[in-house]
């Protein structure tokens, strides 16, 4: 009878309560990475007890694990905003270069702002077996990995790329943007200032498309 008053607490109060969870998650992963989120301190800035996050979570894996496709959706996020500045008024191939290079800024901006979610995003992801979940998809309704994929098409698409370099191409171009996202926010890059990174950034993903 407790457990299930318990229950309906968490109900009324929260609503969604593995959502909150989720939330609570989040601003731990913004705050410190994935190490930072843990089932205590969730339940504690929901407003529950530890023992009511496992009606949703099996362990604190699993709540990282939810916490991660969310973090994945903050990154599509980012990267459908920078999509939305390439106007619809440019030459298709030029349009197509231009919307892959916005997949690739938008991906290491995200990186540069939040760190913490950025490292969390990938932290689980032992393999591609949710790279295209609906969970970690933003609201264009795609995840970060469609969004590149999309990106690539486009290119083969308009003559840019050729179909035979198509596959696995979208490997090399994540390595490439990850590589120098994660040089800037936890390698030897991160004493560069914002401008200088800017610099780099764009120039790779220009060198990115050429090399493809």
């Amino acid at each position: 009878m407790a457990e299930a008053t318990s229950a309906k607490r968490d109900t009324y109060h929260h609503g969604d309560l593995r959502q909150a969870l989720i939330r609570a998650g989040l601003d731990l992963a913004r705050e410190g990475g994935p190490d930072a989120v843990s089932v205590r301190e969730a339940t504690r800035r929901v407003g529950v007890a530890p023992n009511a996050a496992y009606r949703h979570f099996e362990d604190r894996d699993a709540l990282l694990a939810a916490v991660c496709s969310a973090a994945q959706v903050e990154v599509a996020r980012a990267i459908d905003a920078q999509l939305a500045t390439v106007g619809p008024d440019q030459d298709p191939v030029t349009r197509a270069r231009l919307r892959f290079r916005a997949v690739g800024l938008g991906y290491m901006w995200f990186a540069q702002r939040h760190p913490g979610l950025f490292r969390t995003a990938f932290w689980t992801s032992g393999d591609l077996a949710k790279a295209r979940s609906p969970e970690r998809r933003g609201e264009g309704g795609r995840t970060p990995f469609e969004l590149l994929s999309g990106a690539l098409d486009e290119l083969v698409g308009t003559g840019v790329l050729a179909p035979e370099e198509r596959p696995g191409a979208e490997f090399l171009a994540w390595s490439a943007v990850h590589g120098l996202a994660t040089l800037l926010i936890d390698g030897p890059l991160r004493e560069l200032g914002e401008a200088e990174a800017r610099r780099l950034e764009d120039r790779l993903v220009r060198m990115v498309e050429r090399g493809l």
